[in-house]
């Protein structure tokens, strides 16, 4: 008959001894024995009629009439596996990956994570570290928690959290020497810096009303790092006074660790969830639930 169709097993055989080009191989990727390989492709060229494959060497190579074959089959094995692979994360769900910046990944997020996992298992969340602002949608994450000033990008969609208000920051024992009604005072002390906020410096300092030729001064007379991580724990230690994000610092002031002697001072850049407007709306909705149960009062009206 025409429409005849041969087994499809027989046909997953034949498709995975084309593709590696060795009955051996393909019988060890199915989990079957040589023999039964061979069997079932004998049983494909009685069904048309046609010599499939021919030997070359050790090894085997297509016929014509198998390379007509394996074009039409391998195409749509392929399919029939991301068709299974596709249904199998539905069902099972894949993971909403997260990226975010390494200082607010250690410092505010981490020590949460347990919590979110805890209350929110269905997300399955994978958190990988970003210094630069990874697109949803683009970048292989589900979405971006970051620091970021608009505008942002017109292809994500972004949930604005809560505003940034950085602010200089000693431990007690420093802090003591210096005036609160006197920002300038901060001058005496060694100012510490980081290069992935250089703009944060000169943002406290012009709410403050200093002079931006002192503060040049003092930052190149001052103490750098590569990362907002160690600043703070140099401010913890003793080693000057830092310039910081205050949700990064919340723990340290609430725990007396840190003080803020001049308060603080609110920056264009806003705490955001960018996700892509194809993801997954559903789960991206609950982690904005729980981050601005986080937040609390920290959240923009």
């Amino acid at each position: 008959m025409l429409n005849s169709m041969p087994s499809l097993s027989a046909l997953r055989a034949f498709e995975a001894t084309a593709r590696l080009g060795s009955v051996t191989a393909a019988a060890h990727e199915l989990s079957v024995t040589h023999g039964a390989v061979s069997r079932q492709l004998r049983s494909l060229e009685e069904h048309f009629g046609v010599a499939l494959f021919a030997k070359a060497g050790r090894g085997l190579e297509l016929t014509s009439h198998g390379e007509r074959l394996q074009r039409g089959v391998g195409e749509a094995f392929v399919r029939l596996r991301d068709s299974c692979a596709q249904l199998k994360r539905d069902v099972e769900g894949a993971p909403f990956l997260l990226a975010c910046p390494g200082s607010l990944l250690a410092r505010w997020l981490i020590p949460r994570l347990d919590r979110l996992h805890r209350e929110l298992p269905e997300l399955k969340l994978h958190v990988v570290s970003s210094e630069s602002e990874a697109t949803p949608g683009k970048d292989e994450v589900s979405a971006t928690l970051t620091f970021a000033a608009p505008p942002w990008p017109a292809d994500v969609k972004v949930c604005v959290l809560a505003a940034e208000h950085i602010c200089a920051v000693a431990s007690p024992q420093l802090a003591a020497r210096f005036d609160p009604a006197q920002p300038a005072t901060l001058f005496n002390a060694k100012l510490l810096h980081t290069a992935s906020r250089p703009q944060a410096w000169p943002q406290w300092a012009g709410a403050q009303a200093l002079d931006p030729a002192r503060l040049d001064r003092a930052l190149a007379e001052g103490q750098g790092f590569d990362h907002l991580y160690y600043l703070i724990e140099a401010a913890v230690a003793g080693l000057g006074i830092a310039i910081a994000p205050r949700l990064l610092v919340e723990d340290e002031l609430r725990q007396g660790r840190l003080i803020a002697p001049w308060g603080f001072v609110e920056t264009p850049a806003r705490l955001c969830l960018w996700h892509a407007p194809s993801g997954d709306q559903r789960r991206s909705g609950r982690l904005i639930e729980w981050l601005k149960r986080e937040l609390g009062d920290m959240l923009l009206p």
